[in-house]
């Protein structure tokens, strides 16, 4: 992983496991990668089969320091590739100069061993490898936020209020390292598996009838506490999929938890607009997610500094 890939050029893969990863082993999940688009200049394709999950690293030109993980959503059935993956390297890569990491993780339904909480093994040793090897990338490991969106979300969330968890065993030194992100960038999330439930996260993730302990558990307003990172929502409030209410109520636990926070609410955009599809004052999200990313993860001699850590 310290082989980093040449700015500005193609993406590189890199595996997240060094051999199987745990959970996973004695399955044969064969890969599979399905394009919906007709349109050849937008694509937009999804993954399932992932029994070997993967970080696909995008460069910028001109890299500024900090690093980005990335975890595109899908229902928790399938992981979308490019609209909430590929295309955000122009305005998040290109333009600000953040190195992104998008995080192709393992999915619940698909015969792992403690399947609720492959994903989340997936994010937590995602960043630690990317600080294990932030020297060789010229990535500063304090900057390694991440950024969620729907399931993905849910993923993000999960990092951002479990990342002190062990939910896997150490497979080397990486492991050693902290897997709480210094920021948490939540675009439509997944959030509660009660009443305002995604089903079919929910049934992907918990099961067809989980009981109340395992959806107030992985309901994740209930995790918010003190070491919770600072953290950047939006979401539309037309949001048919996954309700709005998803939002307001992790900003409302944060709220209560005095953690650092900002939410953005719109009135029109439905769900899974990611860059391509957002119109409008929409359409600016991306820039204030930057711009929030920039103050909450300041990099050395820029005058700025972190939101301290409880």
């Amino acid at each position: 992983m310290a082989l980093a890939a040449p700015a500005g050029g193609p993406p590189l893969q890199l595996p997240l496991w060094p051999g199987t990863a745990p959970g996973s082993e004695g399955l044969a999940l064969p890969q599979r990668i399905v394009e919906r688009s007709a349109d050849p200049a937008l694509p937009d394709r999804y993954l399932n089969g992932i029994g070997a999950p993967f970080l696909t690293v995008y460069r910028p030109r001109k890299p500024d320091g900090r690093a980005l993980l990335v975890v595109p959503g899908g229902g928790y059935q399938r992981v979308v590739l490019d609209k909430e993956g590929s295309a955000l390297v122009p305005a998040f890569a290109q333009e600000a100069g953040l190195t992104l990491f998008v995080l192709h993780y393992r999915l619940p339904g698909e015969g792992h061993r403690d399947a609720r909480d492959v994903p989340l093994a997936d994010a937590q040793r995602a960043i630690r490898l990317i600080r294990r090897h932030a020297s060789g990338w010229g990535l500063d490991p304090d900057s390694v936020g991440v950024m969620g969106f729907s399931a993905g979300g849910h993923v993000a969330a999960s990092l951002a209020t479990r990342h002190a968890e062990r939910v896997y065993p150490a497979v080397d030194a990486a492991d050693a390292l902290d897997a709480r992100p210094a920021y948490a960038v939540l675009v439509y999330p997944v959030i509660d598996m009660g009443a305002h439930a995604h089903p079919g996260s929910r049934s992907k993730l918990l099961g067809e009838d989980p009981d109340a302990a395992a959806v107030r558990a992985y309901s994740l307003q209930n995790l918010v506490d003190a070491s919770t990172p600072p953290v950047f929502q939006l979401h539309a409030q037309d949001d048919k999929v996954v309700p709005v209410e998803n939002t307001l109520l992790f900003e409302a636990a944060l709220r209560a938890a005095g953690v650092e926070h900002e939410t953005h609410l719109y009135a029109h955009g439905g769900h899974g607009f990611g860059v391509r599809g957002a119109r409008g004052t929409l359409a600016a999200w991306p820039s204030l997610a930057i711009a929030w990313i920039r103050a909450h993860a300041p990099l050395a001699g820029e005058g700025g500094e972190p939101v301290p850590r409880p």
